[in-house]
């Protein structure tokens, strides 16, 4: 039995057509997959829904012990992430998309390279030797690998994939990344985990995934490019000046 407080929170925005299916998908693979660990709570970060899915959520977290109810009236997964994680009080914080687009098989190898190989951060990874894709259009994955090749020429990374939302890491961690760096409140914020994560010498565990896409992806990819170039512009810049 693991004696380690866990958390996962799952950022959500108007989704209230798959919110209960999808969350007692997670709930039932947690009971019998995962069972050795005692305390695994999972946060639904509600970022700004205007439709049922705080009334859903509200009833998923009456209904179950190990789900709790965040509300943030502004948008950004960002946003979300930082509200959830800055209250936390587990030992592991993290998040995955509520698609699970990341098979649920990779808590487990997660969560033992946090506990047990000491690992500090935990990144899924759709790029790294031993991944699989299924689903992805074209032009998402050479979207996707020019982005990554752009992170590290202008970063020099070691992590393959910054952009897949399956990500763990020590909570006991979180402060010295928010104060070196993580400022974004969009989708940026989980690269930028990354990024700072290797500027801080942390031991980032590459973990290779099995990633099937999802086809009514909300994702605007020209939007969230110009987002991510800005973002890197910005941190390149802190992160040159933190330095000094």
């Amino acid at each position: 039995m693991y004696d380690k407080k866990i958390e996962i929170t799952i950022p959500v925005l108007n989704e209230q057509d798959t919110l209960i299916v999808q969350v007692e998908k997670i709930i039932n693979f947690l009971t019998t997959e995962l069972n050795e660990f005692s305390d695994i709570k999972i946060i639904i970060a509600d970022n700004g829904s205007t439709d049922q899915t705080q009334k859903l959520a509200e009833l998923l977290e009456a209904k179950y012990n190990q789900v709790n109810y965040l509300r943030l009236n502004e948008r950004g997964v960002g946003r979300a992430l930082k509200a959830s994680w800055g209250v936390s009080t587990a030992d592991i914080i993290g998040y995955m998309d509520l698609d699970l687009a990341t098979d649920l098989k990779y808590l487990r190898p997660a969560f033992d390279a946090l506990v047990l190989e000491n690992y500090d951060i935990v990144t899924g990874s759709r790029l790294a030797k031993g991944a699989k894709v299924y689903g992805r259009t074209m032009i998402r994955n050479i979207t996707s690998r020019c982005f990554n090749l752009l992170v590290k020429n202008i970063f020099h990374t070691k992590f393959s994939d910054g952009m897949c939302g399956f990500k763990f890491l020590k909570r006991d961690k979180l402060p010295q990344v928010l104060s070196t760096g993580m400022r974004n409140d969009g989708w940026f914020f989980a690269t930028e985990l990354l990024i700072v994560g290797e500027f801080l010498n942390f031991r980032i565990k590459d973990l290779p995934v099995t990633w099937t896409d999802d086809p009514s992806s909300k994702v605007k990819i020209g939007k969230l490019s110009r987002e991510y170039i800005e973002q890197m512009i910005l941190l390149k810049k802190h992160l040159k000046e933190h330095s000094q």
